[in-house]
């Protein structure tokens, strides 16, 4: 057993940095090393490592290099966690010197050693874990939350735009309650200051950073939508002033009697009603439209019946029109072309976004190789901004 007088003097020259009397110490009894322990259940390389001092980690390594590494106090942390989380980087290079695996220990619900890192705020120790350790990037802890997750949670906005500019991070995940960083902070204020540039961020990690916004439509908005569609269907079926109920020489049983008594405003009807129809239906094709990746079959089945329903219930919607609709007052024609329309500026939206995509790519590019990003990152910036005044108008 270490004497207390002889336990006090180690304790205090680590703390310290008293390296002439700790080594004296060491090499009267390099037992001492190992054998003592303090509050906390620490050993001396977690009083070296929390103190900063390099030299006394040396001496400890040196003398007992394997066991001092993985000894963990009664918070479940190892030296490297401590040494981590007190943004020690000198110290973690010589803790990780010849064995990256402390690094790897999971702490309390599963969370590593980079989430540390981002909950102390100790971006320098994560720049290095992250040299050392790539791949532990993406791991979660028992909440399904990376460590983006947790540096929009806890606002550590330099954390989050090293990890994006420096492409640490590809895309965002969903956490166990299936939500992204983007969610969080969504979620969160949003007069911070530092709200509008990790949204901005955020943003680029996004699958479709533009057409994103049509799938986050609230569900209030998509019971109108639907409504808009069923009530275009019903007029189409059934238009105001009905429909005549037999033959005569001016008209026809089943066609709209409002084309004939008044035609120029039943045009303009049809045309509203089918623009009405159109659209509503596009917007409920863009809300729904997402392959199923990773999906069950059974899901993936339920997918393509309901394209396979909007489609048919596009087709009747024609058929209505035309069986309502007096002959001299079909514009097939008209209505291909309003259509037609339609679809083009959906295909100009998707062209823009690709060419945005590509201006993105090179950006990124450039911003790893050090060179001048400057023209790119003003045109990027400019369409975040843009996208994200979109994505307000579509939302609220």
């Amino acid at each position: 057993m270490v004497p207390e007088e002889a336990k006090k003097i180690l304790h205090d020259s680590a703390t310290k940095g008293d390296v002439a009397t700790f080594q004296t110490l060491v090499q009267q009894d390099p037992f001492l090393v190992d054998q003592v322990s303090f509050a906390r259940a620490r050993n001396l390389l977690h009083i070296a490592a929390a103190s900063g001092y390099v030299e006394i980690v040396k001496i400890v390594l040196y003398v007992a290099p394997d066991e001092m590494r993985w000894w963990v106090d009664d918070q479940g942390m190892n030296p490297v966690h401590i040494a981590a989380m007190k943004g020690h980087v000198q110290i973690l290079e010589e803790l990780l010197q010849h064995d990256l695996s402390p690094a790897m220990e999971r702490l309390h619900r599963g969370q590593t050693v980079l989430h540390l890192c981002v909950k102390h705020g100790q971006l320098q120790t994560l720049r290095l874990l992250l040299e050392k350790l790539g791949d532990l990037v993406r791991a979660k802890d028992d909440d399904g939350e990376t460590i983006l997750h947790l540096a929009v949670r806890y606002n550590q906005i330099e954390m989050v735009r090293y990890l994006v500019e420096s492409n640490k991070i590809e895309k965002l995940t969903d956490n166990s309650m299936g939500k992204t960083p983007l969610d969080i902070l969504r979620e969160s204020s949003q007069h911070t200051t530092t709200f509008s540039e990790t949204e901005g961020l955020l943003l680029r990690l996004s699958d479709q950073p533009f057409l994103h916004v049509f799938r986050e439509i609230t569900g209030t908005t998509m019971v109108v939508v639907a409504l808009i569609a069923a009530m275009a269907f019903q007029a189409a079926v059934n238009p105001p002033g009905g429909v005549w109920q037999d033959d005569t020489s001016s008209h026809m049983a089943g066609k709209a009697v409002m084309a004939s008594s008044h035609p120029k405003l039943y045009k303009l009807f049809s045309r509203a009603n089918t623009t009405a129809f159109v659209s509503s239906l596009l917007v409920i094709l863009l809300v729904a439209f997402r392959t199923p990746t990773n999906a069950s079959l059974f899901v993936m089945l339920i997918w393509y019946t309901t394209l396979v329903s909007m489609a048919s219930i596009g087709v009747s919607y024609r058929a209505s029109s035309i069986m309502t609709n007096p002959i001299e007052t079909q514009t097939p024609g008209q209505i291909v072309a309003m259509v037609v329309s339609v679809f083009v500026g959906i295909v100009v939206l998707v062209a823009v976004y690709i060419y945005m995509m590509l201006l993105y790519s090179m950006w990124k590019r450039l911003k790893q190789q050090h060179e001048d990003v400057t023209i790119a990152d003003r045109i990027f910036r400019l369409f975040y901004q843009f996208q994200r005044i979109i994505e307000r108008v579509v939302v609220n």
